[in-house]
């Protein structure tokens, strides 16, 4: 089976009800935990963004917290799993500043992992691309923005 295109769905979804949409959406939810967490940030989340940056900065935090070796390949496998689901969660926000900022903050919390990052080529290559991922996006961002963020970044690298 063929996927319709997003057009022909939304015009589609201009002609159903409100409870038809509401059964859509629910069933839509039931099928994947990512559909799930979208419609749980839209509904709950989205408008108190700084509330949700924090959410996904405590979620960071504990991340780096449980990394529990000295193992480095299990510490590369650690922080990539974090830095995958960080970007899951800046995906559904779609905000240029929260995506700088959390990046940023799982830098800072890369940069202050221990054992250092310095001794594993591959985390370093890891930090090394999200630093200059970040310096791209930072470029999208108002003038004012773009002066604070690239502050940060400089005293990360």
């Amino acid at each position: 089976m063929k996927a319709a295109s997003i057009v022909t769905i939304r015009k589609e979804l201009k002609h159903k009800s409100s409870e038809e949409l509401q059964k859509l959406c629910l069933r839509l939810a039931a099928y994947k935990v990512e559909n799930k967490e979208l419609l749980t940030y839209l509904l709950f989340e989205q408008e108190d963004e700084s509330a949700y940056v924090e959410q996904v900065k405590t979620f960071i935090d504990d991340g780096f917290e449980n990394i529990g070796t000295n193992n480095y390949y299990y510490i590369k496998k650690s922080v990539r799993k974090i830095l995958k689901l960080t970007k899951k969660y800046i995906k559904y926000s779609k905000q240029k500043d929260t995506e700088v900022q959390l990046l940023l903050y799982f830098s800072k919390k890369l940069k202050q992992l221990k054992p250092s990052i310095h001794k594993s080529s591959a985390l370093l290559s890891i930090y090394n691309r999200n630093n200059e991922f970040i310096a791209k996006k930072i470029t999208a961002l108002h003038e004012d923005l773009q002066y604070d963020y690239t502050i940060l970044l400089e005293e990360l690298t």
